[in-house]
Order: structure tokens, then sequence, then C-alpha cells
């Protein structure tokens, strides 16, 4: 960078002064600073020093230097250039350390926050079911045939639970790694909607669960299991945060070429504060007494992502909250499609 700096300069050395000469190697050693280590730098400030010496203070091409006011010019640029590349490099490292320090911080923070958010989710299913099995295994005898029915039902739902976390750290780590690539095939969303809420009857049994899909809805191409994912995180949440009996309710309508999707229930809603934050990584609302490691939002939104779409959350005007699924899609009719 001198180098090709001074050899511009001394083509233009008819128009441009010495002194301005000096100006411009400095600012390229500062440059130079912002980029390289100590001893680069160096190197740098001391060949700027001695180029400008040799190529261009006069006499020219000469390490010599006749006037009194250029021998103290010389070392002021000298002690400057040093001065300057030292300053600057010790800048850039404190800027660095300091970011360095905030991604430790960072880093501790959300480490810190996976710890506290999974410490509930894993352990009360494991206790629950080493407790069952425990009973099964200790008090077989003492057990009516009901009592071990609901022994095994309490495995059951907690294997579910643990298995349920397991797959949206996985999922949350496949979508961080840009692994995640949506499959698109045409897709029956009533057929798409109707699996999962049945899939889910375990979680949604205390639950009004409403459907609404006009019947002339076209076909998608989608990605099903990325969508079945989807559905089940946001059907789960709205089961998770609201009353038992309260509703939810699941919409589908086509929009121009968009699929729309809506979930929506008749629980608390959200706090207004906390609607912008939902999606973000191990966020949880805080005075809730549920739990939940605050990944199945943010997956969705990944998911949703992942097909070129938008998800918006808002509470409604009466009561409850509202999850809206854009998705722009190829669309098909049965009839159009038989025709293909």
């Amino acid at each position: 960078c001198v180098v090709l700096v001074s050899t511009a300069c001394y083509a233009l050395s008819d128009y441009i002064h010495y002194r301005t000469v000096a100006l411009l190697l400095l600012v390229t050693v500062s440059i130079v600073a912002m980029f390289f280590d100590i001893f680069p730098v160096l190197i740098a400030a001391i060949l700027s020093a001695l180029i400008w010496d040799f190529f261009f203070i006069p006499p020219k091409f000469t390490f010599s230097i006749s006037s009194t006011e250029d021998i103290l010019m010389f070392l002021m640029y000298f002690v400057i250039a040093l001065v300057n590349a030292v300053l600057t490099f010790k800048i850039r490292a404190t800027q660095n350390a300091s970011v360095r320090q905030e991604e430790r911080e960072t880093t501790l923070k959300l480490y810190n926050t996976i710890l506290n958010s999974l410490s509930h989710e894993l352990r009360t299913p494991i206790a629950t079911v080493i407790g069952a099995t425990d009973n099964l295994q200790n008090n077989a005898e003492k057990l009516s045939a009901q009592n071990k029915t609901d022994l095994l039902n309490e495995i059951s739902n907690a294997g579910l639970r643990l298995n349920r976390q397991v797959e949206n750290l996985l999922n949350m780590s496949r979508l961080e790694s840009g692994v995640i690539q949506s499959k698109k095939d045409w897709c029956d969303v009533n057929e798409l909607v109707y699996e999962v809420v049945n899939h889910l009857q375990d979680n949604i049994k205390e639950h009004k669960v409403k459907v609404i899909i006009p019947d002339d809805l076209p076909l998608f191409k989608l990605d099903y299991g990325i969508m079945e994912q989807v559905l089940s995180n946001l059907i789960c949440n709205a089961a998770l945060y609201t009353q038992p009996r309260s509703s939810i309710i699941i919409r589908a309508l086509c929009d121009n070429d968009n699929l729309i999707l809506i979930v929506e229930d008749t629980g608390p809603g959200f706090p207004d504060a906390d609607i912008k934050n939902v999606f973000d990584k191990f966020y949880r609302i805080t005075k809730t007494q549920t739990g939940g490691t605050g990944l199945g939002l943010s997956i969705v939104k990944g998911f949703v992502e992942a097909h070129n779409g938008k998800i918006k959350l808002e509470n409604r005007p009466e009561d409850g909250a509202r999850f809206t699924i854009t998705i722009p899609a190829e669309t098909s009719y049965i009839s159009k499609l038989k025709n293909e």
C-alpha cells in the first residue's frame, strides 16, 4: 500500500508538493494499521518515512536533507507515523477486545438461558418417567389395573414431551446451520390440518378445536413435513398458554396464490411489550406459570421463512391471540391438476 501510494505521488510530483505527500503517506499508514498487526504497521511507518525522504525531500534520491526545516519535519513525520501506527493499532485491538467480551457475555447469557429453560422442561418428564416406572416395578401387586393404566399414560405423555423438546433443539440447530431446505410437493391443506389435530389429541383434549377451511381451497406446493411442524408448534403453544375449555380456531384460505393460515385462541393473549420478541430464540413471557424452552415460535418463524413466507402475531380485539401465516405458493385445483 505504501509503495503504491508513493508511486502514484511520484508520478504526480510535478503537481503535488512533497509536504502534501507526507500527509498522504500518513493516511496510508493509518489505514494499514486498521487491518494489520503491529509489526507490519511499524514496517509500513518506517518504509513510508524512508521513501518520503529518498524520493520526495530535496535533494531527491539521497537520504541527506539540506534544509534544517526539512530535517525537523522529517523527524516529526517519523515520530508521528510511528505514534499514529501504534495508537491506531491499539484502538483496533481495544475494539476487538470489547467485541470479544460482548460475544463472551452473550454466549454466557445464552448458555444460562438454555440451562434454565431445559432444566425444568427435561427434568420434569424424566422425573415422571422414573417415578412411574419405579411404581410399576416395586408396587405392581398393589396397583389396580386403572392405576397401571394411569402410570403408563404418564410415561407416554412424558416421553412425548421429551421427544418434542429434543425435536425443537434439533430443528433449531438445523435452521441455524442452514441445513433445512424445503422440499415442495402438492399438498392438501385440509388433510394437513386434520392430521396435525388428530396427532395432538392428547395435548388439546381439554380445548375446543374448530377448523374452518373452504371446500374449494386449492392444492398448494409446500413442504408437508415442515408445515406439519409449524402447525403442531402453533397449536401446542395455544393449548399450553390458554385455559381448559377455551377455543382454538384454525383457518386456511387462498388469497392471490398465497396460502393464508390462521391459528387463534380465546385465551388471555400476549402482553403488548412481548409481542415483538416472541419469535426470538429462548424467549419466554415473564410471569407465566407454564414452562417451555422458548424455541417453538422461533422454529415456526424459521420454517415459514424457509417457504419465503411471513408470520405475524397480534391480539384479537375480543380476546386471545392470532397467528397469521402468509406463504406464496403454487396453487392447483384438482381439475387443473388432473388435466396436467
